[in-house]
């Protein structure tokens, strides 16, 4: 079985393109503009809502101590802060339906 390969920016460019009846100059601002504005929000208010797709949220981790898996040593690891992608429901059943309860 032959692995397909993913979607590269340019054919996502073209795609938009495409459907949207503009140029790829275009649709290439579109993209770069629509990650520019996730970056600023995430950064301002620690959420970006991207519709019909999900949530980009900036989560704060506590610090924690874990081990050194080479030498088992414990060790402390600071709080740090970190981005997760949360997906829309929709989305999820849409790629991965729900399995069926008995």
């Amino acid at each position: 079985m032959a692995a397909t390969s993913r979607m590269t920016q340019t054919q996502l460019i073209r795609e938009i393109a495409e459907t949207a009846e503009v140029s790829n100059k275009i649709a290439k601002q579109f993209l770069v503009s629509l990650a520019e504005i996730a970056v600023r929000e995430t950064k301002k208010t620690g959420t970006f809502m991207f519709p019909g797709v999900g949530k980009l949220v900036r989560v704060e981790r506590k610090a924690r101590t874990g081990r050194n898996p080479a030498t088992g040593e414990t060790i402390k690891i600071p709080a740090k802060k970190v981005l997760k992608f949360r997906v829309a429901k929709a989305v999820k059943d849409a790629v991965v339906p729900p399995k069926k309860q008995k």
